[in-house]
């Protein structure tokens, strides 16, 4: 298995992960806790490394408040699109787009960063643990990881609670290839192994999605969409709802030995 690259779907990509319903929740709660990171750090000017960020939708936006970004990712398609999106904008300058991944990143930088970016990217890999764990190599003593991934556990659950259960009792096998549907969808208790291994601590878990994707009407976010994005906002660090977002949000520093 390889990692996944995105380069023959990337506008569709850019359309169907941020431009629906179900994209503008994803944003709304993940730049609330990216701004709780800044708030955290306390610095004037980040340095940032948005890693398999795509085309860049919240690195542009850090980049528009003065941080300095690296961005990378597999797909060519979708740095393509950055680079457009990017082309007349006062901040162009903050961002440094790399072709690259994850794993390759030590031929192209180096130093360490201030805040870690990891949206989305560890379900699409073939070897999630050991990506992140390299990953995490690149991060200042005092910074943080703002990580988000698939979460398996709320797919059991929406199968489940969907009448899906002959196929949860197989084990949820990926019939076919889905294009946006991740191919690794990980458990949250194998995730936090990873992260306890590498010497990393939770400060935050935010569920992405707690109750959009349980609605009993697919037309309920068409006609209540605002409130409903205030119910997310005001349930996703809740328990049991913050262990049921479709995503897991979760920011990591490292531990204090």
């Amino acid at each position: 298995m390889a990692d996944h690259n995105f380069d023959s779907i990337a506008q569709k990509f850019v359309n169907n992960i941020y431009g629906s319903h179900k994209g503008k929740i994803r944003k709304e709660i993940v730049w609330r806790e990216i701004l709780n990171c800044i708030e955290r750090l306390n610095k004037p000017s980040l340095r940032v490394l948005d890693a398999g960020g795509g085309f860049g939708y919240f690195s542009q936006k850090l980049a528009a408040l003065g941080h300095q970004i690296v961005l990378c990712d597999i797909s060519g398609e979708l740095l393509s699109i950055a680079k457009e999106q990017l082309a007349n904008k006062p901040y162009k300058d903050n961002i440094q787009i790399i072709h690259c991944s994850i794993q390759t990143l030590h031929d192209h930088i180096d130093g360490q960063f201030d805040l870690i970016l990891n949206h989305a990217v560890l379900e699409w890999l073939a070897e999630p643990k050991q990506t992140l764990h390299s990953l995490l190599d690149w991060l200042h003593a005092d910074g943080l990881v703002s990580l988000m991934f698939y979460n398996k556990e709320a797919q059991r659950f929406f199968n489940l609670v969907s009448g899906n259960l002959n196929f949860v009792e197989l084990g949820m096998p990926r019939k076919k290839v889905v294009r946006l549907s991740p191919t690794n969808p990980l458990f949250e208790i194998d995730v936090l192994t990873w992260l306890k291994e590498a010497d990393m601590q939770v400060l935050k878990k935010t569920g992405v999605r707690v109750l959009h994707d349980y609605m009993k009407s697919a037309d309920f976010a068409d006609d209540n969409f605002e409130q409903l994005l205030a119910m997310e906002k005001e349930y996703c660090q809740y328990e049991p709802y913050a262990s049921l977002g479709r995503y897991t949000h979760l920011t990591v520093a490292k531990k204090v030995l």
